[in-house]
């Protein structure tokens, strides 16, 4: 039988510890101020943004496991949608949001580069302007950019958005939108999430039914891409089009 003691409540919760509380060694904060930003593990950067971990565990355990859960990768943890991060032990609604928040500010940045109008000359530009936006999305989604007579790039445009395997492929509707648009040319890009980079008869059958509907009204496809996070397939480069 377990004796009450007066004044004690047995049932009280280890209370979270922060980052503020840990040995100065085991600071993320600390060190980032003596060593820099760069000096820390992508562990110790979530505990900063993170801040706070759970009864009986600090928060640079907690995004060690974090980490670990996604065998240490970034573009694994980027594929997680809330319902997969929150069934990691430790990882709530806030703490889950505050990480697609970050993984959302990564994307953004590496697509500022491409925001003000560039100009398309060969496949490794599209790539290059689509890669952070599509090519690690754990489904499918075809996008079209929409360009000028000079190839100037008037807008990016998502067709469609599908499941992990495929997508509907509407050609009027990205038509329309192309001469709303007054674009001269369209390249064609969708993801694969597998990571497979070899165009299936799917895609063969879109790009040629994308073709055919853009020369009855005077619009050139230069290219399709099928992109991954690492790579590209280029229906141009390949003398398919």
């Amino acid at each position: 039988m377990v004796e009450e003691r007066p004044g004690e409540d047995y049932r009280q919760e280890t209370p979270r510890r922060t980052v503020k509380e840990f040995d100065t060694d085991d600071q993320p904060r600390e060190r980032a101020l003596k060593l820099g930003v760069g000096a820390l593990s992508v562990a110790d950067l979530w505990a900063i943004v993170l801040r706070t971990g759970t009864p009986g565990k600090p928060i640079t355990e907690l995004c060690r496991e974090l980490m670990r859960a996604n065998d240490g990768s970034l573009r694994r943890l980027e594929r997680r949608n809330l319902k997969e991060l929150t069934a990691i032990k430790g990882i709530g609604t806030t703490k889950a949001i505050q990480i697609q928040a970050v993984m959302e500010l990564m994307r953004r940045y590496s697509a500022e580069e491409a925001a003000d109008n560039p100009t398309v000359t060969k496949s490794a530009d599209i790539f290059a302007i689509m890669r952070h936006k599509i090519g690690n999305l754990p489904h499918e989604e075809i996008w079209a950019l929409l360009m000028n007579r000079r190839n100037e790039v008037l807008t990016l445009y998502r067709v469609s958005e599908g499941g992990t395997a495929s997508t509907v492929f509407d050609v009027k509707k990205l038509l329309k939108k192309a001469l709303l648009e007054g674009c001269s040319s369209i390249a064609l890009c969708h993801n694969h999430p597998s990571g497979a980079l070899r165009p299936s008869q799917q895609d063969d059958a879109m790009t040629q039914r994308c073709k055919e509907a853009c020369q009855t009204l005077d619009i050139k496809l230069i290219d399709h891409l099928v992109i991954t996070s690492s790579s590209y397939y280029s229906y141009c480069d390949e003398g398919r089009l």
